[in-house]
């Protein structure tokens, strides 16, 4: 790959990938200074997105991996394909508040699936500001866990 600015590595990683699939798809790249989001907009994304995410959080760290190959990373970098992104992040929202509910009517922490560190991240910031439970997370990866407990009264 071309020596470039992060976004047109990312770009480019992106349009080989799309290539090398042979989908018929679009490329865009948005950058808000916090994140680098490079997007797939097309028909049949599954071959991007793969069973359960796994290939586009691959391609998501790979993506990470060439935009700031140094490892000085100043900025989060996201790839998305046909609107997963979304579709998850609802998902996980909708689990997270369950996990809520369970955990402050059993007084027990809840454990959710494993899932991958930005999907962690995710839910972490959902229930941030919540003042009736706590999260943390536990084990290694990629078995990783996010628990959901009730918060502590102090």
């Amino acid at each position: 790959m071309a020596d470039g600015t992060p976004a047109e590595q990312l770009a480019e990683l992106l349009e080989l990938v799309v290539e090398a699939y042979g989908l018929e798809a679009e490329v865009s790249i948005e950058d808000d200074g916090e994140t680098l989001r490079g997007v797939v907009d097309g028909d049949d994304l599954g071959l991007v997105i793969g069973r359960h995410g796994q290939t586009i959080d691959a391609l998501e760290h790979l993506a990470t991996r060439i935009a700031f190959p140094e490892g000085k990373r100043d900025r989060y970098v996201e790839v998305d394909a046909g609107g997963y992104r979304e579709r998850r992040a609802d998902a996980l929202e909708e689990q997270a508040d369950e996990a809520v509910s369970e955990a402050i009517s059993s007084g027990q922490p809840v454990q959710l699936d494993p899932m991958s560190s930005s999907e962690r991240r995710l839910v972490h910031e959902y229930l941030r500001d919540s003042a009736e439970v706590e999260t943390y997370s536990e084990g290694e990866e990629p078995k990783r866990r996010l628990i959901v407990a009730p918060a502590s009264k102090e």
